[in-house]
């Protein structure tokens, strides 16, 4: 019972913290600046989750499949600016990576 109460208690909490800066938000008014700097949340935040996965296994560089991944990822992205694409490059050498080296 103490735990469907703790669930329930931090789910009252988070629900009434962003109901609250959701209702205000229209009110506040952001520098350009600041807005500007928010820009750069997003792919910071994915970056500092995607980065450790990658790189964590140093010891096998070439056997790695999420290195290789994310490189052909990052060489197709740059290339085309395309994210479907991308996507799909990265997916598609991690899988075969794995699939031939293992």
């Amino acid at each position: 019972m103490n735990e469907a109460a703790l669930i329930v208690g931090m789910a009252l909490l988070t629900f009434s913290l962003r109901y609250a800066l959701l209702g205000m938000s229209g009110r506040i008014l952001l520098s350009p600046k600041l807005r500007n700097a928010l820009r750069y949340v997003p792919p910071s935040v994915l970056s500092a989750i995607v980065v450790p996965t990658v790189v964590m296994p140093v010891d096998d560089t070439v056997l790695n499949a999420r290195l290789m991944g994310a490189i052909a990822a990052i060489v197709v992205g740059y290339r085309t600016k395309n994210l479907l694409l991308t996507i799909l490059a990265g997916m598609l050498v991690f899988f075969l990576w794995q699939w031939l080296v293992r």
